[in-house]
């Protein structure tokens, strides 16, 4: 039994930050040491990410907004609200985003419904609220009341990898089930001016998006990627022997704080042949050369130095990278959501030949933890259509029908 994505959908901000625009804000600000200004430079410059985007409406250095509260056009100035004022913006958007990706999911499904929703995975590490985005994806969406919800919380960079995990354990424990795992992540709320290398680092590269899932086992038709689906075969988990003070994300009083030192691209040079044994293990049609027999390394894009140690490291082409790459360049690192984009670009990329095509996965974390997963691009036939599934027996949670009250949150955005 395949458990299998059937469509990846994306969704991100309005606000597009142009790289070397936000540079030059970030170089002019107040405090900025010689070494600092030149550490914007290198880092900004030297990231190989042309544009993001951000829900930091004032970003779009276009006007002045009224009582600005991230930056002030008028003096160049990035302000530092604090962590509740960060978390309440977090709320209102990643809220919308959510929804969006996951409409979209639902969408490009032929045949899909929301009924069909069994379960849903919710990733995030860049904010908090409860009730929390699985409860507003339930109501919005018009899901079952009975849906089972689950959250992912402040894992950091490789949450997705837990999510699908979850969501084809779920699958194989119930062949009828049918998951949407959807990530959101704010990560820009959290950038701020500052002379130390790891917050130059984080504010050079860390973006804003979302993205959404849907896995199933059951058969029924891809999305609109042509076709293609992508079989969840295996995944693991490995923990480094060093690192654990080399990338972590705590909260402080204004801003989520990142630490996310120089080592890092070192400390996975190092260990991630090690890291992915336990994985290539897992499948015995794979020889000695797997880095020549999968087509596709889907590696999260935490920075141009880290593509560079993994393909140097693993002796991949840079066509096997590209979707990778091409993802840092307009997007940058949206953290947990990233490398859902770019298992997007793999599948969108798919041709006829492609069905088979192996797909390796990974992404790394505060630990330093890297996740990975084999995954296999597979063709869908035309004439696939959805089962009905076996007949369910009765919630003990009451149904009702959903509420057609938009939850507070969303209706003060309405309203706004």
């Amino acid at each position: 039994m395949a458990v299998s994505v059937r469509t990846i959908q994306t969704a991100v901000p309005a606000t597009v930050l142009t790289q070397h625009l936000v540079r030059d804000v970030f170089a002019a600000q107040e405090g900025l040491t010689r070494l600092g200004r030149r550490l914007v430079t290198a880092s900004f410059d030297g990231s190989a990410i042309e544009t993001r985007y951000s829900v930091i409406d004032e970003l779009t250095l276009d006007r002045q907004f009224d009582d600005p509260q991230f930056f002030d056009l008028a003096s160049g100035a990035l302000l530092a609200p604090s962590t509740r004022v960060r978390n309440e913006l977090y709320i209102e958007r990643a809220s919308l985003l959510y929804i969006e990706a996951a409409r979209k999911a639902l969408d490009a499904v032929p045949g899909l419904t929301a009924a069909d929703i069994t379960h849903v995975v919710t990733v995030s590490c860049t904010g908090f609220f409860a009730p929390g985005p699985d409860y507003v994806l339930v109501r919005e969406l018009g899901l079952a009341p009975s849906t089972l919800r689950y959250h992912v919380g402040f894992m950091g960079c490789y949450a997705a990898f837990p999510a699908l995990r979850m969501a084809k354990s779920f699958c194989e424990a119930d062949p009828d089930a049918v998951v949407l795992v959807v990530s959101a992540e704010l990560c820009t709320l959290h950038v701020r001016s500052s002379n130390e290398p790891d917050q130059i680092v984080a504010s050079s590269v860390f973006a804003d998006g979302a993205a959404a899932a849907i896995v199933t086992a059951r058969d029924m038709p891809a999305g609109p990627e042509d076709g293609f689906v992508l079989d969840l075969d295996f995944f693991e988990s490995v923990l480094t022997p060093v690192g654990e003070q080399d990338m972590a994300w705590k909260i402080g009083d204004e801003g989520f704080e990142m630490i996310l030192s120089s080592y890092v691209p070192k400390i996975i040079d190092e260990h991630i042949t090690g890291a992915l044994e336990p994985l290539l293990a897992r499948d015995a049609s794979l020889g000695a050369e797997a880095s020549t027999e999968i087509a596709h390394w889907a590696v999260h894009p935490g920075g141009r130095s880290i593509l560079d140690k993994v393909e140097s490291k693993l002796g991949l082409s840079e066509q096997q990278m590209t979707a990778s790459r091409e993802i840092l360049r307009d997007y940058g690192n949206m953290s947990s959501a990233t490398i859902l984009f770019v298992l997007k670009a793999i599948l969108e990329s798919a041709t006829p030949p492609s069905g088979g095509d192996r797909v390796c996965a990974m992404a790394f974390g505060p630990g330093l933890t890297v996740e990975t997963g084999l995954m296999t691009v597979r063709s869908v036939p035309a004439e696939s259509s959805i089962e009905v599934p076996v007949e369910r027996p009765a919630s003990s949670v009451a149904a009702r029908e959903p509420e057609t009250a938009t939850p507070r949150v969303l209706a003060e955005v309405s309203e706004a």
